[in-house]
């Protein structure tokens, strides 16, 4: 089952607060891994911003940490990290795990009028650098403006409940929409409601508010927000015409009246510098641009003349206008891991970041510093604060948090960006901006002072001296210094990066270990990797009993029953993975850091959230719960054939193709010899029945449907008893 499937907003609800109140954790990220400790992020947001700092705003200033807040467009942002649009940004529970990891400037993940999409499987490839064959959102449009107002409501619960004052700490959240590929699909009526709902989420609010279950009533009350966004990145997929873009940005700006982004596509670079980048200085000879990519895509020109007319269009109209470098960069498929059909796939990661780089350094050569760029290429916590001090906002990831420790990585970019501007005496975001290259005293001597200026000493005395830089300048000048201070900064840290050998292939052509078993039902190594590179949460623990019991099988006789043991069920380890089917799109990024082969998406104990889903995907093994009548009904299916346990009287009612039997209550069934349990069967059956899956339908009943269990499986079995 690779389609995705969202999750009741009251079965979320109660799974986030639980899960926080009896583990510590949000969605499986335990709070160690929550950003917030120690970060501070004034409430107002404005001293980042050219505005001076009221009294009393400053505390401790001196012992407190730095803070990071953003301005995006006309909105404070309390970080400048968030995820790219993609698979970090799609249900309402990768939002929540996003702003948990401190991302405040949330990039929707794209949605366009094609929303039954036929996407191969698997669909990414994070083994070496990282590649994809995806396209936008997974849902349907009216089901993705459900998850997105869904993920922000649960977020301004966590914010509000005060469990979380760290994470709470950085208040001020930008949600920014994302749509494509072209003029006819965004003007259409189901877009144009996409959008509109968007800017007036008011009813979906209204509905969800509805769906907070009893036990959390006081959150029905939390003044939500209804005008979710105004700012909108819009994604030219690879060939998008460039008069289409022109033209769906000044559709947006005019119609909408929204701020807007055009993500644009590092094939600007052009194939020789483009190859140069890649093969000669990098070194990834394994990887071919189409020369066709070249000629499909905007070039250099083209995208300079509609960059100048759509920012003095978004000028006239007092809306903003940017760019975003990059989307991702079309190349060949060379590598076993997609279907050979697929005969492109698109490379983001290390090497992206280096072209998407030279790209920022061009547009700035051009341009200066007077259109803001938004960035997303390669991001991880070893360069997010040169990311951060080259005045790009926001600094958007994807493919390191599909990486071992997924959600967990995003606190470690803020705490490096922390420690880094701690480290040069640097409070704000302009102070980071303006030392942290020693390039301060260089940018102020191109802004054109006259030598006796006082302003000239004043801003030099409080540079050398850790002074207050937005005092000694004031508003207008020091907007200035930081604007040419983030310019000098591109040529210092692009200039360096294709020379940087963590960039380089040598560094990045090793993929994750496998020790060469294969995966099996039950049992692994358990190193747990394959809970939190999954960006939907799918994969999750089960404690169960270790068992070493004979496998028991019954015959119908004239007389009654007769048993015979056959091998033994062993479950070794009372730690298991399971995978939550629901969530689960098979995008493969499990078995990439999986030490064993198999995939554990594919192998590992499969839960359906609906009887629907689960006769639809007969092809895929797995269990799925029911309540009738207050009784639960556990339905297994294995090797294609299903089963099915439920309580009947005293006793276990167990049946499937051909049988339906009860066992006695009083038997211990786990333990018993096959003798005793033949003795206390009745019912009727064709042929021979293997109680194996009885008993694995007993372990899994308890482990995952037991009291107090929080996976989504089961709480969509009470859900539905609700």
């Amino acid at each position: 089952m690779a389609e995705l499937r969202p999750y009741p907003m009251g079965a979320l609800v109660t799974r986030m607060l639980r899960e926080l109140d009896a583990h510590g954790s949000i969605f499986d990220l335990p709070r160690k891994h929550i950003f917030g400790a120690g970060v501070r992020a004034r409430a107002e947001g404005v001293r980042a911003h050219g505005e001076a700092e009221r009294e009393g705003d400053a505390g401790d200033s001196a012992h407190a940490a730095p803070d990071l807040s953003v301005r995006f467009h006309d909105r404070v942002a309390s970080t400048p990290l968030g995820p790219a649009a993609g698979p970090q940004s799609q249900m309402a529970q990768n939002i929540v795990l996003s702003w948990l990891g401190g991302c405040r400037i949330m990039e929707l993940k794209t949605v366009q009028i094609m929303d039954e999409l036929d996407i191969p499987r698997p669909c990414i490839d994070m083994a070496t650098v990282g590649y994809n064959v995806e396209w936008s959102q997974e849902l349907k449009l009216e089901q993705s403006l459900d998850e997105y107002v869904k993920g922000a409501m649960l977020v301004e619960m966590l914010r509000a409940g005060g469990q979380l004052p760290g994470a709470a700490a950085a208040p001020h959240v930008v949600y920014d929409m994302s749509v494509g590929y072209d003029l006819d699909g965004i003007r259409s009526e189901r877009v144009s409601a996409f959008i509109n709902g968007m800017t007036d989420c008011s009813a979906v609010v209204d509905r969800l508010r509805a769906q907070i279950p009893a036990e959390f009533a006081h959150l029905r009350d939390l003044d939500f927000p209804t005008e979710l966004s105004r700012t909108l990145t819009l994604s030219t997929f690879h060939g998008c015409p460039p008069d289409e873009i022109e033209r769906i940005i000044d559709y947006l700006l005019r119609e909408h009246g929204l701020h807007c982004i055009i993500k644009l596509n590092p094939t600007l670079l052009g194939p020789e510098r483009a190859r140069e980048l890649l093969h000669d200085r990098l070194g990834y000879d394994d990887v071919s641009i189409p020369d066709e990519a070249f000629v499909k895509d905007a070039s250099w020109d083209q995208a300079q003349g509609f960059t100048e007319r759509l920012a003095a269009t978004a000028a006239e109209l007092g809306q903003g206008f940017g760019v975003k470098f990059s989307n991702t960069l079309i190349v060949k498929n060379h590598r076993d891991v997609f279907p050979p059909a697929e005969e492109a796939m698109y490379l983001s990661g290390t090497p992206l970041h280096v072209l998407a780089m030279d790209l920022v350094r061009r547009f700035r050569q051009r341009f200066g510093d007077s259109i803001p760029i938004s960035f997303a290429a390669g991001i991880d916590r070893h360069n997010f604060a040169d990311a951060v001090s080259l005045g790009l906002v926001p600094v958007t990831v994807c493919s390191d948090l599909l990486k071992p420790g997924g959600y967990a990585r995003a606190h470690t970019y803020l705490d490096a960006l922390s420690a880094a501007m701690s480290a040069v005496g640097a409070e704000h975001v302009p102070d980071w901006i303006l030392r942290a290259h020693g390039q301060g005293h260089a940018a102020l001597a191109q802004l054109g002072l006259a030598g006796d200026d006082p302003a000239l000493a004043a801003c030099c005395a409080a540079l050398d001296g850790g002074g207050d830089l937005l005092a000694a300048a004031g508003p207008e000048l020091h907007a200035r210094w930081v604007s040419q201070a983030a310019l000098l900064n591109t040529e210092v840290v692009v200039t360096a990066l294709a020379d940087d050998p963590r960039y380089h292939r040598d560094q990045n052509a090793k993929p994750p270990r496998k020790i060469g078993s294969m995966l099996e039902l039950f049992d692994c190594i358990t190193c747990d990797k394959c809970v939190p590179v999954c960006p939907n949460d799918a994969n999750f623990t089960l404690s169960m009993p270790a068992v070493d019991l004979p496998i028991v099988k019954l015959t119908r006789t004239a007389s009654g029953w007769s048993a015979r043991e056959d091998g033994r069920l062993v479950l070794a380890k009372k730690h298991q993975l399971a995978n939550f089917a629901d969530f689960c799109n098979e995008c493969g990024n499990c078995d990439a850091f999986c030490p064993e082969d198999g995939g554990p998406y594919l192998i590992k104990p499969r839960f359906f959230g609906t009887r629907e889903d689960f006769d639809a995907f007969s092809e895929r093994d797995g269990f799925l719960a029911e309540r009738h009548d207050g009784q639960l009904v556990l339905h297994g299916r294995f090797s294609g054939r299903s089963y099915r346990l439920s309580r009947e009287g005293q006793g276990w009612r167990y049946a499937g193709d051909g049988f339906d039997i009860v066992i006695d209550l009083a038997l211990d069934a786990g333990s018993a010899s096959a003798d005793q349990i033949a003795s206390h069967v009745t019912g009727e059956a064709d042929g021979e029945v293997d109680l194996a899956y009885l008993r694995i339908l007993m372990l899994i009943r308890e482990s995952a449907y037991g009291e107090g269990a929080l996976n989504y499986a089961a709480l969509m079995s009470a859900d539905q008893l609700v």
